[in-house]
């Protein structure tokens, strides 16, 4: 393919006596010395951002490899942004185009040139280090002062308009209707013996199983729902209940007056699911609870007693947590039934029986029949591979693994980092949207490496033919396993089992 070169020009609406378009390709046709250029060229449009018609074409075009160099009469016609113009050299960079300033001999092509990108990259990232540090001392700043963070409102709330202390922000009003289904939940679980099913079923039985959102009630829903301060007013009882958990108190205890609620936001703790309160920050908000402290506090006292006591998960199966339903997607889990013979295991889909959101019922699943079917499965698996031996290869590929999911870890606390510091969008929309973009990118890296080490794992597997053998020999001797050792084999070669009413398909590792 013959690539071309080409020149581009832009003047803004805001600067009348600025360098004409026509001036501008004129300059920079002396740069392509002779040879053939096309020309792109947005005329009454700001350098502030690169959404300009002319330009996104200019870039469609480099990334269908029709472009070998792009030249400008200056660096400020292709952004004022020095995050847009580093992320259009990235672009350059990866699809080996040169990049030419024609009034400011920069030009990517000489090492001088390649120099003056690497100081661009270097603001580029001190721009974007000093909007991290931006974000973080807000939304501290903004939090301790009860100011709304955003996010998803709560059920029961509505967001209206307020002013504190100067400053025009949002709070929590209740959304009547929505308020009485809260009310209703906490009734009902806060009697001695309910248990989050109880409320489930009956919230179900009065024709409640969907909230007024469109959202099936389930029990992990409910839980989240009553674990949040925001419900309840801010006595003194709850300020002893957070103080005796660990948590950190912005606010003295004796404004927690019973008139207004209280925010409950991420700390020196991470743990997202809050059922661990140490470090967690608790602030007075500005709205009005609507749940009584004595029923909050018996609830989230009754929730937190009830995580405590799961200290392990249940060995009901080898196969727990692999089993889906194909049809909603919901866990299919193990049940017991007392028969004649003694407790009979069985699986049930959840999203059935617990959420009422699958549309299609699947069979009794007897969990002895199933399991057996899963093993002669894995059976057959193995007796397909083909075995080859490779061993200084595979150790090569576990470290390369080992240093992908490193990454991916690093990803992964990066991403939670920018979503616990996510300010409000329509209160710094610059900020809100580059975390946004800096989040989707950071998404797209993990699933990619994720991917990449999957493959890997699976490629590893198959360069050594002593896996195969082992796993051979492990499977003829199944029944003298220990639960642990059989956990691990379906952890090793299955990532799920989805479950239809007339077939299982099994989604394999290897």
């Amino acid at each position: 393919m013959n690539k071309k070169i080409a020149i581009y020009a832009r003047k803004s609406v805001f600067r009348e006596d600025s360098i004409s378009i026509e001036s501008q390709i004129e300059m920079c046709g002396y740069e392509a010395r002779g040879q053939e250029y096309l020309v792109y060229q947005d005329n009454g449009y700001s350098g502030k951002n690169t959404d300009r018609p002319d330009f996104q074409r200019m870039v469609t075009d480099i990334k269908a490899g029709l472009i070998s160099k792009v030249i400008v009469y200056k660096l400020d016609r292709v952004s004022r942004s020095v995050l847009d113009f580093s992320g259009l050299m990235d672009t350059f960079q990866k699809y080996k185009v040169d990049f030419v300033s024609a009034t400011e001999h920069f030009d990517t092509s000489s090492p001088m040139g390649r120099a003056m990108l690497n100081i661009c990259v270097v603001f580029a990232q001190l721009e974007r280090e000093t909007i991290q540090q931006r974000v973080i001392d807000a939304y501290a700043s903004r939090s301790k002062k009860g100011f709304y963070m955003g996010g998803k409102i709560p059920y029961g709330f509505r967001k209206v308009p307020v002013v504190i202390d100067g400053v025009k922000t949002s709070m929590y009003e209740q959304e009547p209707d929505e308020a009485a289904d809260i009310s209703l939940i906490y009734e009902l679980y806060s009697k001695p013996s309910a248990t989050l099913g109880d409320v489930l079923r009956e919230l179900t039985a009065r024709g409640l199983n969907t909230n007024r959102r469109g959202k099936h009630w389930n029990t992990a829903r409910l839980s989240e729902l009553m674990r949040n301060p925001i419900y309840t007013t801010n006595d003194i009882s709850i300020y002893e209940f957070f103080k005796a958990q660990g948590s950190n108190l912005i606010n003295p205890p004796e404004q927690f007056d019973g008139v207004t609620s209280q925010y409950l936001f991420s700390g020196t703790n991470t743990n997202r699911k809050t059922w661990d309160l140490s470090g967690q920050n608790v602030v007075i908000a500005p709205h009005r609870g609507f749940i009584e402290p004595e029923m909050w506090l018996a609830c989230r006292k009754k929730l937190l007693a009830n995580h405590q006591v799961k200290t392990c998960k249940a060995k009901n199966s080898f196969l727990s947590g692999k089993i889906k339903c194909g049809n909603c997607g919901y866990a299919i889990v193990v049940r017991f039934s007392q028969r004649s013979k003694g407790h009979v295991r069985y699986f049930i889909d959840t999203g059935w029986t617990e959420n009422h959101c699958c549309t299609h019922k699947l069979p009794t699943i007897h969990a002895d029949d199933f399991e057996a079917v899963i093993i002669d499965r894995i059976r057959e698996k193995l007796s397909e591979l083909t075995i080859r031996s490779d061993s200084s290869a595979k150790d090569e590929m576990l470290e390369t693994i080992n240093q992908i999911e490193a990454k991916i870890t690093g990803l992964e606390r990066e991403i939670e980092n920018l979503v616990d510091k996510m300010l409000l969008s329509d209160t710094d929309k610059a900020t809100a949207k580059y975390i946004n973009n800096r989040i989707a990118k950071l998404d797209s890296e993990k699933s990619e490496l994720s991917h990449e080490a999957d493959k890997l794992k699976a490629d590893r597997l198959k360069k050594n033919d002593t896996d195969y053998k082992v796993l051979h020999n492990v499977m003829d001797k199944w029944n003298e396993l220990s639960f642990d050792d059989k956990r691990s084999v379906a952890e090793l070669l299955i990532e799920k089992i989805l479950v239809f009413p007339d077939k299982i398909e099994i989604r394999w590792k290897i």
